[in-house]
């Protein structure tokens, strides 16, 4: 399948899971949205769940590598701000992300639980290098544990691009990253 009808696919998911949630599409909804004939879903992802996953995993990987991309040998708390403000821009654009991530990994068991559960995993990864970067430097304060601290920055990235999304679209992502630096500021001190 091509990049081009695998980002129509990414994107019409996100537009109708945005206002009915995953569990209530169809391959047919997604498919007429998308603007591609059923049998390409199908031929494909072989089911809606195997569509799905796919484009969790499609949009993690886009994620990722905007992430990675962010990633620098400047100061790691630069880095992690570009990252911050990486995330922020790929949620404004894919806000319907955000929801289904939020929704889905919290949700016990998930349909999905499995695959973003793996997806999680590999945004939090690139997330500990830099508090890795930190800590080597004696940067982190004594007892900070990076497994949790790289979870916590997922997640405050994640729901706080969320609630930008809901209930602050007049705020500009400069004042929504500069939020979330304060917060982080205060972990990795200079």
């Amino acid at each position: 399948m091509s990049g081009g009808t695998k980002q129509k696919l990414f994107e019409a998911t996100l537009r109708l899971a945005k206002s009915r949630g995953l569990v209530g599409l169809t391959v047919d909804d997604i498919a007429a949205e998308a603007g591609v004939a059923k049998g390409t879903v199908y031929y494909n992802f072989g089911s809606k769940d195997g569509l799905v996953d796919g484009l969790l995993r499609y949009g993690v990987d886009m994620l990722a590598g905007r992430l990675r991309s962010a990633v620098s040998a400047a100061d790691p708390l630069d880095v992690i701000e570009a990252q911050v403000d990486t995330t922020l821009e790929f949620i404004a654009r894919y806000p319907g992300f955000s929801q289904i991530l939020v929704s889905e990994l919290w949700r016990t068991p998930g349909q999905w639980h499995g695959t973003l559960s793996l997806l999680r995993e590999e945004i939090i990864s690139i997330v500990k290098e830099q508090l890795s970067r930190l800590e080597s430097a004696g940067r982190l304060p004594e007892g900070v544990q990076i497994p949790t601290a790289a979870a916590g920055l997922f997640g405050t990235m994640l729901v706080v691009a969320l609630d930008w999304q809901v209930f602050g679209p007049h705020r500009t992502r400069a004042e929504v990253r500069e939020a979330v630096m304060v917060l982080i500021r205060g972990l990795g001190r200079r």
